[in-house]
């Protein structure tokens, strides 16, 4: 069991994503920016971090360089709705472990989820 933060300036998002994972996750935390999740980061320590890329105050994948220069171990998991390829390689490039598209199914979360653990 994986102790995740959620990072997405939706609620709904957060929630879905937390229900997606109950009985096999733990959600130790959630941040609705980039400011937030590196905060909560340092804070909770978690296994995994599920992080949008648009969200205001900042960026996903800037959140994620910080997180990454405080924690080079650190697991991102980018979940967000823009699939463009520039998007994905620059996550990608930037340390992400691994990208899914939004709207996404529960299996796929679990199964990306397994893949980084």
């Amino acid at each position: 069991m994986a102790r995740l933060l959620i990072v997405d300036d939706a609620a709904f998002m957060r929630r879905m994503l937390a229900d997606m994972v109950a009985g096999e996750h733990e959600v130790c935390g959630e941040a609705a920016n980039g400011m937030e999740a590196i905060a909560k980061y340092k804070e909770l320590k978690p296994d995994i971090v599920t992080m949008d890329i648009s969200m205001p105050e900042m960026q996903g994948i800037d959140a994620m360089r910080e997180i990454l220069a405080y924690d080079g171990e650190a697991r991102v998991l980018i979940c967000s709705a823009i699939g463009h390829r520039q998007k994905v390689l620059e996550a990608m490039k930037s340390g992400a472990r691994d990208f899914l598209v939004k709207p996404f199914q529960k299996e796929q979360v679990l199964d990306a989820i397994s893949r980084l653990l």
